[in-house]
């Protein structure tokens, strides 16, 4: 039976990750968490005659907690787990993500994304969400596939580093924005405080790689999560995996630089669980390794390398 965490004002934290916020909950390594979030400040959240729903609660977030950082996500817990050491990694098990809203919005900010000169006004579209078909209708009538995920799953980062924006991705994670990222997938966190410090938050309905006008379709999820702590694993980085993918990440202010280290942790995990030399894994990667852009918009971008598990059978 999972332990409920609700996003209600006392139980999220808003546009910030910190070592010094104490946990909300805490629950035995192998255990099972589900995670209530709701995404969007007032300025982008439908009125109360609008033909959507908005939950109390996110009004009751909105009315009773002062944001940290702008801009920011809304981000439930953190969750701690019982023998988590820095050191050590948190494996994070994503069990199931539900739809907690029938409304989804998405916004244009001049200045900002990945073409931050082209477009001089701002833009909000609100995109109704259709649980049982899993299917979003934009505003001009087209229909999308959903993928819901969460682009921001995160560990408190070392005290030392103070309180970080929930903006930009690092290596404790956060703003990650992997669409990869859905139920069967596994992250991998490397843990920096005891009890690791678990938080989620900055649910997308749907994704496309890169995110490029900063945003997805940001909605509301709940999570439901197996928190591991694995004292066998030590990394420097954020890993993921699929059913049949390895995933690698990199993350710079320098696109060319985040791509370099994604495809050196790849290199790294090849060499790890095969008997392959350094340059024999990066032929391997140059001739079955795919690299993706996760994201141009965190002010630090993304790149993600993915391996299908096949090549190391």
């Amino acid at each position: 039976m999972a332990q409920i965490i609700e996003a209600r004002p006392d139980n999220i934290h808003w546009g910030y990750f910190e070592a010094a916020r104490p946990a909300v909950a805490e629950i035995a390594s192998g255990g099972r968490v589900m995670i209530r979030t709701y995404s969007g400040a007032p300025n982008v959240t439908p009125s109360d005659d609008s033909l959507f729903t908005v939950a109390p609660e996110q009004r009751a977030i909105h009315s009773e907690v002062t944001r940290q950082m702008l801009p920011g996500h809304i981000l439930t817990g953190p969750v701690a787990v019982s023998g988590a050491q820095p050191g050590m990694v948190l494996e994070v098990r994503i069990i199931d993500i539900e739809l907690n809203s029938d409304w989804g919005w998405n916004i244009i900010r001049p200045g900002a994304g990945a073409l931050p000169d082209d477009f001089t006004e701002e833009h909000l579209f609100h995109i109704a969400l259709d649980t049982q078909r899993q299917i979003g209708t934009l505003p001009w009538g087209q229909e999308v596939p959903l993928a819901p995920f969460f682009g921001v799953m995160g560990v408190a980062p070392p005290a030392e580093r103070g309180t970080l924006t929930s903006i930009i991705p690092s290596d404790f994670g956060g703003n990650l924005d992997l669409k990869e990222l859905i139920p069967g997938s596994i992250l991998y966190l490397p843990i920096f405080v005891e009890g690791a410090l678990f938080s989620v938050g900055d649910g997308h309905a749907a994704q496309g790689n890169g995110e490029v006008c900063v945003t997805a379709i940001e909605t509301g999820l709940n999570g439901t999560f197996e928190l591991i702590v694995r004292d066998d694993l030590h990394f420097t980085m954020p890993r993921a995996e699929t059913p049949t993918h390895h995933i690698t990440m990199g993350i710079n202010p320098d696109l060319d630089e985040a791509a370099r280290q994604a495809l050196r942790e790849m290199i790294t995990l090849i060499c790890g669980q095969t008997a392959l030399s350094r340059e024999e894994a990066y032929v391997l990667c140059s001739i079955t390794c795919d690299l993706n852009v996760t994201q141009l918009v965190n002010q630090h971008k993304g790149v993600h390398a993915m391996l299908s598990k096949e090549r190391l059978r």
